[in-house]
């Protein structure tokens, strides 16, 4: 019999709470009946929300009620010190009590890194967590992280982050040696700053599949799996690869719609641009793994809508049923031993 795998939500987080949320877990469930959702925030609105969708009754479907709630603009410092009953403090503390297996949620992401890693810690022989998510490209996808948790980032941490996205793609892309690139202004080895330079020598040392230095093109159109950078650039990379997708769709519209002519066109063209739009849709990529926790937490992004926050919730039981944070930590105390021997 297959364990039941029990995955806590942030129900007030977000732009759309449990609007989005509710819905979002129902679709869940109806595709997989071993899952516990663990519903985190005020009783007596959620109660409400579930009646309305019917599933005041859904067996799959549990309140845990928090009677705060942290904002969307709110500092991380205040979250943590005031919020101490807020739906994200307690669906991760539920986490760090065995309760939940994962938290998925929605809301602040500074206040979200700040309070997993208090409340959860990092692995040994990690320093910092890290935000990875997947990111559409011309071979499927690209793993890439840091996004933003981290600004400033030592060579040491970025082969560190280097070593967590590795796990992470064997794990859920079932490669057994995925290929790392670090993201650099050039692939010549003469280019790129001090950090990065020695961040390069770390990871030549054998113990990842290092490819070497990678560009900005390479995340969509090379065979890289997992693009390694600090959060400075990574948060950067990825706002503006949303940014040039928003405008690419805008202009397939604008040029489809300009006339009876471009009109009569897009009714053929539809198919095609149907398939063009699911395959960069940012909603399918939904869900961001907060890595180098003694525990699993993803972050979806706080104005994802229905499709997005399932797609988030998914991310996080697949994460569950690799059991990428033990993976880590195995593995990072192999490549530790091998360096104390060297």
């Amino acid at each position: 019999m297959t364990e039941k795998i029990t995955i806590s939500l942030d129900v007030m987080g977000g732009d759309h709470g449990v609007d989005v949320v509710l819905p979002a877990a129902k679709r869940v469930l109806e595709k997989r009946n071993d899952v516990t959702l663990l519903l985190v925030g005020d009783q007596d609105i959620i109660k409400h929300a579930l009646d309305g969708l019917g599933l005041a009754e859904h067996p799959g479907l549990q309140i845990q009620h928090a009677s705060q709630r942290v904002e969307m603009d709110e500092l991380a410092s205040r979250a943590l010190r005031f919020k101490k009953d807020s739906s994200m403090r307690v669906a991760i503390n539920m986490v760090k009590e065995g309760r939940a297996q994962a938290c998925v949620s929605a809301g602040n992401t500074g206040a979200l890194m700040a309070t997993a890693r208090y409340v959860l810690k990092t692995l040994p022989g990690i320093d910092r967590p890290a935000i990875c998510t997947s990111l559409p490209s011309m071979m499927g996808h690209t793993w890439m992280l840091d996004l933003g948790a981290n600004i400033d980032s030592s060579a040491e941490q970025l082969f560190q982050f280097a070593l967590m996205g590795s796990v992470l793609a064997s794990a859920l892309d079932h490669k057994e040696a995925p290929r790392v690139g670090l993201l650099n202004v050039g692939e010549e080895e003469m280019k790129g700053n001090e950090v990065v330079k020695e961040a390069a020598g770390l990871l030549s040392s054998g113990a990842l599949n290092y490819i070497g230095f990678v560009e900005g093109t390479d995340v969509y159109c090379s065979d890289v799996d997992v693009v390694v950078c600090d959060g400075f650039v990574g948060n950067i990379s990825l706002k503006t690869s949303e940014g040039v997708a928003k405008m690419i769709s805008h202009f397939i519209k604008k040029e489809f719609t300009r006339n009876i002519l471009t009109r009569m066109a897009a009714l053929f063209a539809l198919p095609v641009l149907k398939a063009f739009r699911r395959q960069i849709d940012p909603r399918r990529y939904n869900g961001a793994s907060l890595l180098g926790l003694r525990g699993s937490v993803i972050k979806s992004h706080g104005g994802a809508d229905v499709l997005a926050f399932a797609n988030a919730i998914n991310v996080a039981i697949e994460v569950v049923e690799q059991n990428v944070p033990e993976r880590i930590k195995s593995r990072l105390k192999i490549i530790l031993s091998e360096r104390q021997a060297s």
